[in-house]
């Protein structure tokens, strides 16, 4: 199948660049905020273990399947599908599944930049000494003020909107490569200096037995559907991304290899992360299970109790910027691949007309949290929850479900072959496992979130 004139201008300079890339594009909110907050309110050791578990079953073959599907249909994530539809004589409405992943990513894109919004105003805040001596209250206080104040969180919003439309715009090379190679080092340099300082506090060995000694009795069925969703979601599965991506990839270059790295990566970035947290979390008495406002109500209560917090406070909502942002650019990437190929417009143009639509929509979310937070779309939700259950509980596990389904069921053995060049006892058990065992957690996962 020949690659669009698309896929032919950008092509990732080498494998290292497109690794740190979807590094990037999976290491987000979701490693820092998160998985923190869910291992917390769900007992620790045991939750990360079905947690691993899941993404080595589950994440990581998906993961390989979506890149794969993008390498070979070499385009945008729905004109990906048409081809690979045509060149396999099935129908052509499988464009829909890389049209599901695009309006997934604009959708999340458009609250991801307000709550991203959120960690930029807790740097600066950081930055000049707000959180100094902070006591519990004033930190509910301090949140519950910028989240009720519109202009703020709209600042906020455009600000981080502005920047992703900049970088997208100036291209593959100029924009998104350069930022991510500079990006990506930061952000691992900001974590080792955090680990480092967590592993100097009292509560670290707290931390440690907490996030990897598994108390089995602590672990629900509810967790376990929540560990199972949340790999997948944190790999970027189903949002187009990782297909845009793998439309980027030489061919010389190893998908299997990149997608380890990937996997890994990831998970350890939101183990670390996890352990940064809690060591801190535990050295001043606080509580593990606080739930979202872990990372903006409790956190900062640390920080400005304890000694050189004012810096480290502000090297890890930094960290929180940096891996807002590198999401950002990512979940942008498939909606203006696709306009470039389905319309021909210029990147700079498509770049510009998406950032405007998603920042319009964004504003919904703005106003969740002050002036509509009695407004209800969805069975009593607020815009921001609609839109927060629509793609997070439809969107991305259909996109997933479908995508093994296609690679499993739909691609030839040799397609497969060609793309992954397993050997064969290891391209028979990978088969069976996207064929079956993904799509079967998947729909559990799927019907338990609408249940």
């Amino acid at each position: 199948m020949p690659a669009s004139e698309l896929s032919k201008k950008n092509i990732w300079s080498n494998q290292t660049i497109f690794i740190l890339a979807a590094v990037g594009s999976a290491v987000g909110l979701g490693n820092i905020w998160k998985f923190p907050y869910i291992t917390g309110e769900n007992g620790g050791g045991a939750f990360v273990l079905v947690y691993l578990a899941c993404v080595l079953l589950i994440g990581l073959p998906v993961l390989m399947a979506e890149i794969s599907l993008g390498r070979r249909g070499g385009a945008s994530p729905p004109e990906a599908m048409k081809n690979l539809a045509l060149e396999n004589k099935t129908s052509k409405l499988w464009w829909l599944l890389g049209l599901n992943g695009i309006l997934a990513g604009i959708l999340i894109l458009s609250f991801y930049t307000v709550i991203a919004g959120w960690a930029v105003s807790y740097f600066y805040d950081s930055f000049i000494g707000e959180f100094k001596n902070i006591s519990t209250t004033q930190a509910t206080e301090h949140f519950s003020s910028l989240v009720s104040n519109p202009m703020q969180l709209l600042f906020w919003h455009t600000v981080i909107m502005l920047v992703t439309i900049i970088v997208v715009s100036k291209g593959l090379k100029s924009g998104i490569e350069k930022v991510i190679t500079y990006m990506m080092p930061a952000l691992l340099v900001l974590l080792l200096i955090l680990f480092g300082y967590a592993m100097s506090i009292t509560g670290f060995g707290q931390s440690l037995s907490f996030l990897f000694a598994p108390d089995f009795s602590k672990l629900t069925g509810q967790s376990v559907l929540i560990a199972m969703g949340h790999a997948f979601f944190t790999l970027s599965i189903g949002l187009g991304t990782m297909m845009v991506y793998g439309s980027y990839l030489s061919k010389k270059h190893s998908i299997v290899k990149a997608s380890i790295w990937i996997s890994f990566a990831d998970t350890l970035v939101a183990l670390v992360a996890g352990v940064i947290v809690f060591s801190i979390v535990f050295s001043n008495g606080l509580e593990p299970s606080s739930g979202p406002g872990l990372l903006f109500k409790t956190l900062p209560v640390a920080f400005g109790q304890m000694t050189g917090g004012w810096f480290f406070g502000t090297l890890f909502f930094g960290l929180v910027v940096i891996a807002a942002f590198s999401s950002a650019i990512s979940l942008i990437e498939p909606a203006i691949s696709w306009f470039i190929d389905r319309w021909q417009m210029s990147r700079k143009k498509a770049s510009w007309a998406l950032g405007v639509l998603i920042w319009l929509t964004g504003i919904g979310t703005v106003l969740s949290f002050n002036q509509w937070d009695e407004v209800y779309f969805l069975d009593g939700k607020t815009f921001f929850e609609t839109l927060d259950f629509i793609t997070t509980n439809i969107m991305l596990p259909l996109g997933a479900l479908f995508i093994a389904i296609f690679f499993g069921w739909i691609l030839t053995k040799q397609q497969i072959t060609e793309e992954l060049n397993l050997p064969d006892k290891m391209l028979k058990i990978f088969i069976s496992t996207v064929k079956f065992i993904a799509p079967t957690a998947v729909l559990i996962v799927f019907v338990a979130n609408l249940i």
